[in-house]
């Protein structure tokens, strides 16, 4: 019998990520028997949700967009960012986007008020800005494309005078997934505490919120299977949850259908309120970048997800090397419990941050802590979660001259890093300017300034050789009126991904 040999067709390869996917077009048949390297190529896609801001009438919102400039991106690209429909309807606040969200009549979406686009992200390497006023500010949905899609960052800064949470509220819009744990929320009665749920798709997600605090699971009410409606905000307050009252609670959102973008916002009577982002994956060792040199208090707080204990070595990365706190060289991590420590002043006026390693086997925790500085009525809080290290490349937007430190730390070797400070919103040119991090040490260092800049600007860290590098920014408030910080880590931004090159090859289909 003939045997009829079958040909195998390269199509076109396409990965996904959770920020974006790249696309490849099929290679060149060459006669190779083996696949190439994988090729690292921008994403030509990326969707940012941002939470509802505050409900605060005094609150006066800043979003800052910015994309940096990557080899080999699309020549062309669009960007948005525009209301969730279910919380836009009835939303009073004004919005000025100064970039495209122009103030006016709203359009009609699915028989919902449609708001106008808060703002329109301007081509990489320059930000654009937006903002709002007012507690009626819905959630923000946001999709970048082509250019505009690689490490594109949406930063959301909300300053409140006064009340519950007053100070400056700063967050990265995160990338919508099916998992979250926020170690350092809390259900204490001088805290309310909020875990918003954002929802970028067409479908509905269902979502189940499950708290832990010292003791293990907290006793639920209604945290299992709440929906999330399409292109839709809701923000659970975490008091309704339980009735257990604990100042050192994690949280950990699971999604079982669907995909949403989560953070906790977390308000304090006394000390001010800021956003608490997502922690990094549960990891053995664990670095937390970027605490103040002025803290005056930094609470820090872990938990092990699964069954087994951890015991973890805490040290600073200082100005000059690591070193351990005295009276605090250890944390045990009971197995589904968190576990809380006080460190004081730890920083004691020089930069630090935090590494967390095993002391012996490593078992998986998620960390962050909250920071406190200033003193007597105007201390104000902020928190720092357990992140990832730079990587090839990360930017952090809405840095405001004589406001803005960079925190740069290298916990395991020497490493150089590249900072560029992007041109301002309304005008001025990039400036950079190379660091040579020690082993073991945290830097800060004020970016260098953009020339004749005008408005706000972006930092872009890349790494340039060496060990791992994590960095933090802390942004101070420019109102007088209202004294306030908050603090952002900055991630790898994922703007490339990794997509092999791949020939045919008969022999698969031989018989």
């Amino acid at each position: 019998m003939n045997r009829t040999t079958l040909s195998l067709i390269a199509g076109v390869a396409a990965l996904a990520a959770v920020t974006g996917f790249a696309t490849l077009d099929a290679p060149d048949t060459s006669g190779a028997d083996t696949a190439r390297a994988a090729a690292q190529l921008p994403v030509e896609r990326t969707g940012l949700v941002c939470p509802a801001p505050s409900t605060s009438d005094l609150a006066e919102t800043a979003y800052t967009s910015f994309t940096p400039v990557t080899k080999g991106a699309a020549g062309k690209g669009t960007g948005h960012l525009t209301a969730a429909t279910e919380e836009s309807a009835g939303a009073t606040g004004t919005t000025d986007g100064k970039t495209g969200g122009k103030t006016g009549k709203s359009k009609e979406k699915g028989g919902k008020t449609a708001a106008k686009p808060v703002l329109a992200p301007k081509a990489p390497g320059t930000p654009a800005t937006g903002s709002t006023s007012g507690g009626t500010t819905p959630a923000y949905l946001g999709t970048a494309e082509g250019s505009y899609a690689p490490g594109w960052t949406v930063q959301q800064t909300t300053e409140v005078a006064a009340g519950t949470g007053h100070g400056l509220l700063g967050v990265n819009c995160t990338a919508p997934d099916t998992e979250f744990w926020f170690p350092g929320a809390s259900t204490a009665a001088d805290r309310t505490d909020y875990v918003h749920l954002t929802n970028p798709d067409d479908s509905a997600a269902v979502v189940d919120i499950e708290l832990y605090g010292p003791d293990g699971a907290l006793q639920t009410t209604v945290g299992e299977g709440i929906t999330v409606p399409p292109h839709a905000s809701d923000p659970v307050l975490l008091s309704t949850l339980t009735a257990e009252k604990q100042d050192a609670v994690t949280v950990h959102v699971n999604v079982r259908s669907g995909r949403v973008g989560a953070a906790v916002q977390a308000l304090d009577d006394k000390l001010g309120g800021d956003w608490l982002a997502s922690a990094g994956d549960p990891a053995g060792s664990l670095v937390i970048p970027g605490i103040p040199k002025d803290a005056v208090s930094v609470r820090l707080v872990a938990f092990a997800p699964g069954h087994a204990d951890a015991d973890l070595k805490v040290q600073l990365a200082s100005s000059t090397g690591l070193i351990t706190p005295a009276g605090h060289e250890t944390l045990h991590v009971k197995g589904g419990m968190s576990a809380s420590v006080d460190l004081g002043d730890v920083t004691r006026g020089e930069a630090g941050s935090l590494v967390l390693t095993p002391t012996d086997d490593a078992v998986p925790v998620v960390a962050a802590v909250r920071v406190v500085r200033g003193k007597g009525d105007d201390q104000e809080s902020a928190f720092i979660p357990a992140t990832a290290a730079v990587g090839a490349r990360a930017s952090v937007a809405d840095n405001r001259a004589k406001a803005a430190t960079l925190s740069l730390t290298a916990p395991t070797g020497t490493a150089q890093v590249k900072v560029t400070s992007s041109a301002g919103s309304e005008g001025g040119a990039t400036a950079s300017q190379t660091y040579t991090l020690k082993p073991g040490t945290t830097q800060d260092v004020v970016p260098p300034a953009p020339q004749g800049l005008k408005g706000t600007y972006a930092i872009t860290v890349e790494h340039v050789s060496g060990a791992p590098v994590y960095a933090a920014r802390t942004l101070l408030s420019t109102d007088k009126d209202t004294p306030g910080f908050t603090i952002q880590t900055l991630p790898d931004d994922r703007g490339t991904v990794s997509v092999p090159e791949a020939d045919e090859d008969l022999d698969v289909l031989q018989r």
